[in-house]
């Protein structure tokens, strides 16, 4: 409690109780005129004292900056090690409270601004591509100009959270090599986590829906496969024709070949490119061909012999990312991130750094992820899905106010895009504070997408989230609102009864709430939760023996998929890092 505050409380009481005598002196003697002055007097004498001390308590106030405005400017430079701006780093401003969180990023000089900062502690940092800053401690003490902070990018800046010094978050030189190499695999036997299994459960997912974006845009690339000559116009009816006159020779069989990997239909491909490779194996079109064909119609152990004898003979970038694609379906994930890396040294692509960033991140090697999309958002400032996987990394090492900042630039630069805003919504909902400027984001999100029950559903928990403890009555209405469209619009949306029922058992409507839960447990019978949220509302309802029932299922459920996530974890290698001067396992985020 501040001075002002404390002096004020006294001030407060006396000023009452002169106020209360004043009632009862005019109602004893009858309101008469000379009474009412007498009785104005005795108050203005009780009260010079406090008015006084009520003086010297405004004076304190304005002496402590109580009357002076409320905010900032706080600015600054980034330089990098050797003394030069960098332009176009970002800046993030954090306080205590995470809706304070804010980021800039630089101009050409290297100088950045924070208007309208209001007072007390923050932490600076800065970082481009590759690069950290260390953190540094600012305290606005007071309005207007602030002095300014500087801030260096380099090797300390790299380190994660918890890290321990000489990790492998130190900067690549990726002009040379990484600073990091994967020596070996290893069962992922003891799986930690950064809070909570929940959370680890949720960046398992992340992970897995980058990898998905990675195999989206290798699909697209397969179905445009280059190969050369032989996509004309001809109709199929008459490339079958010609095949069937010239069996074992290769030009009709190629063209009918590649007539249906460009329709996207691999295994009626296989046999006029089989043909055609048997009549000229010299032919690196037909044989790139039949490698993709064999790749997606699931015969990846032949597909990559096709691969490697290709190599040998004209190594290329495409080449090895295809290999690498090959040896982590086939179970080589070291071979595979070898051939990412070099695949990405031959040729910086967007696709190749998100191959080999991928790959890492597949194998919990997160930070070495976290450098390799750094880098690659740093060439491609404009890939929304690069920022979007860096956001899943990130958000794997904890780091989870960057994370929703990456996710939100991803939806700036693709704002009709869905991943961005899934991936922003389920970290939202998973992290233990609220997370900045998710909620923004979502609304649009929303509006963009009113029919879509996830849309709904993550933007009302964003707004539930970002409440606290003291909820605006108005704002839970729409939280209400949004969920309950998110189960109009979808039956099966489990959680989104759920939730409704964490609503109504807030308000002790255990009726309801039972409702509700026994609602998401049709949609999904597997929601362990539900089972136990179902039980305490039985509980709460007196009824004794549903209750127990509910908790002795959600117990079943829980070991069972406790089972199969342990199981799951399993047969995914964690890769072994080395580092520069040591040979030193990489620990799973924390």
């Amino acid at each position: 409690m501040s001075f002002a505050s404390q002096m004020g409380r006294p001030i407060r009481e006396g000023l009452e109780e002169g106020i209360f005598d004043l009632q009862g002196l005019f109602s004893a003697m009858g309101g008469a005129r000379r009474a009412r002055r007498m009785a104005v007097r005795q108050v203005l004498r009780r009260a010079q004292p406090l008015l006084l001390l009520a003086v010297v308590a405004l004076v304190l106030a304005r002496a402590a900056g109580g009357e002076q405005p409320q905010s900032a400017v706080l600015r600054g430079v980034v330089r990098d090690a050797a003394g030069r701006a960098v332009a176009d780093a970002q800046v993030v401003l954090q306080g205590k409270s995470l809706e304070v969180s804010r980021a800039v990023s630089t101009d050409t000089a290297g100088r950045f601004a924070f208007p309208g900062v209001a007072r007390g502690a923050f932490t600076l940092t800065a970082s481009r591509g590759r690069l950290r800053s260390a953190p540094v401690a600012v305290t606005v003490t007071g309005s207007g100009e602030q002095p300014p902070v500087g801030l260096v990018l380099g090797d300390a800046g790299a380190q994660p959270k918890g890290a321990a010094a000489g990790d492998a978050s130190q900067a690549m030189q990726f002009a040379d090599k990484p600073d990091f190499a994967i020596a070996a695999v290893t069962d992922w036997t003891a799986a930690g986590g950064h809070g909570s299994d929940s959370m680890l459960r949720t960046s398992e997912a992340l992970t897995r829906q980058a990898v998905d974006l990675k195999a989206g845009s290798a699909e697209a690339a397969a179905a445009g496969a280059a190969g050369g000559a032989g996509r004309g116009e001809e109709s199929e009816t008459a490339l079958r024709d010609a095949a069937a006159k010239d069996p074992e020779g290769f030009a009709a069989n190629y063209r009918l070949g590649a007539f249906y990997i460009q329709a996207g239909r691999y295994k009626e491909a296989l046999l006029p490119l089989q043909r055609a490779y048997e009549a000229d194996p010299a032919s690196y079109d037909d044989e790139y061909d039949l490698a993709q064909a064999l790749r997606m119609a699931g015969d990846d152990a032949q597909a990559r012999e096709h691969v490697r004898r290709m190599l040998t003979r004209r190594p290329s970038a495409e080449l090895r990312r295809m290999e690498g694609e090959l040896d982590e379906k086939l179970g080589d994930p070291l071979s595979a991130v070898r051939e990412f890396q070099e695949a990405a040294s031959e040729d910086p692509s967007e696709d190749n750094y998100f191959a080999w960033g991928s790959e890492l991140l597949i194998h919990r090697a997160i930070w070495q992820a976290n450098e390799v999309f750094d880098e690659g958002v740093r060439l491609y400032p404009d890939s929304a899905r690069m920022l979007t996987a860096r956001g899943a990394a990130l958000f794997a090492g904890a780091e989870y106010d960057r994370a929703a900042l990456d996710l939100c630039r991803a939806s700036d630069l693709s704002p009709e895009n869905p991943e961005p805003y899934l991936f922003m919504g389920k970290i939202e909902v998973a992290a233990p504070d609220p997370l900045p400027c998710v909620v923004a984001k979502l609304q649009r999100f929303e509006k963009l997408r009113p029919a879509d029950s996830l849309a709904n559903y993550y933007y009302g928990m964003a707004l539930w989230k970002q409440q606290g403890q003291e909820a605006d009555p108005r704002i839970m209405e729409s939280v209400k609102a949004l969920l309950t469209r998110a189960v109009t619009l979808d039956p099966e949306c489990a959680d989104g009864y759920f939730e409704l029922g964490n609503l109504s058992a807030g308000q002790k409507q255990w009726e309801q709430a039972i409702g509700l839960y026994l609602q998401a447990i049709e949609a999904n019978p597997e929601l362990s939760e539900a089972h136990y949220r179902l039980g305490v509302a039985y509980e709460r309802a007196g009824e004794k023996t549903k209750a127990r029932e509910q908790f002795q299922l959600h117990d079943a459920i829980a070991r069972k998929q406790a089972a199969e996530i342990q199981r799951q974890r399993l047969a995914v290698k964690q890769f072994v890092v080395v580092l520069p001067g040591r040979a030193d396992k990489q620990q799973p985020a924390q």
